[in-house]
């Protein structure tokens, strides 16, 4: 089952928790719940994305808010995995492009470690296997979310897309259920889940709206 905007949010996918006690969206009843997606070589995440986080944690945690953590894999297969997630969570130390970045702006104490410590609960995406043929169903299922008006443009361009789409598909060793699930585009990502379980934002990137959306979900009864 793909996740739809507006409609009720499927479970996540989920191989691991590595801290905090295993929850769900449908485990969270009357919880407004958001789930930072990310990679634990993503600098970006680290920069901005789990710090916005941890302020939302902070500040909504005795609102009803549930704040989680996910750590995903799209690229990267021997940097983002479930050790060096364990390695994070135990010590603080970061590996690949996050600990060069973070480096650069010196945001890293003791040579390697975060300077701050993710206080909600985070597991690891389910990843599988890629193997087999790649179907077309597969290849639209994946384009239909990001060009929804496909059908209607040029047979060339069509061609050209599914094309790199099969091209993309192959080059991954894995196939991550809840990157695939939500459609994501990358990582950092944000899903926020209502009170009612349905899911109302999928963003991707610089995501300062999430604040604003978590009071008006507050508001609604």
């Amino acid at each position: 089952m793909s996740a739809v905007i507006g409609q009720k949010a499927p479970n996540f996918g989920v191989s691991e928790w590595v801290q905090g006690a295993p929850t769900n969206f449908d485990q969270e009843k009357d919880h407004i719940v958001l789930l930072e997606v990310f990679q634990v070589n993503c600098p970006g995440c680290f920069m901005h994305a789990i710090p916005e986080a941890i302020n939302l944690y902070n500040k909504y945690k005795d609102e009803g808010v549930r704040v989680l953590g996910l750590a995903t894999a799209f690229e990267d297969f021997d940097k983002n995995t479930l050790d060096n997630l364990k390695l994070l969570l135990d010590t603080g130390e970061v590996i690949g492009e996050t600990k060069e970045a973070l480096s650069m702006y010196g945001q890293l104490k003791d040579g390697n470690k975060l300077n701050y410590k993710i206080p909600f609960p985070v597991g690891m995406d389910n990843l599988v296997k890629t193997s087999g043929e790649i179907s077309h169903d597969k290849i639209m299922q994946f384009i239909y979310p990001q060009i929804p008006e496909f059908d209607s443009q040029p047979e060339d361009y069509k061609n050209q897309i599914i094309q790199r789409v099969k091209d993309y598909m192959k080059s991954k060793e894995y196939s991550a259920e809840t990157f695939e699930k939500f459609a994501l585009q990358g990582t950092p990502s944000a899903i926020v889940v209502d009170r009612k379980g349905i899911l109302r934002d999928v963003s991707f990137g610089q995501s300062g709206h999430i604040d604003a959306l978590i009071q008006k979900l507050l508001n609604e009864d």
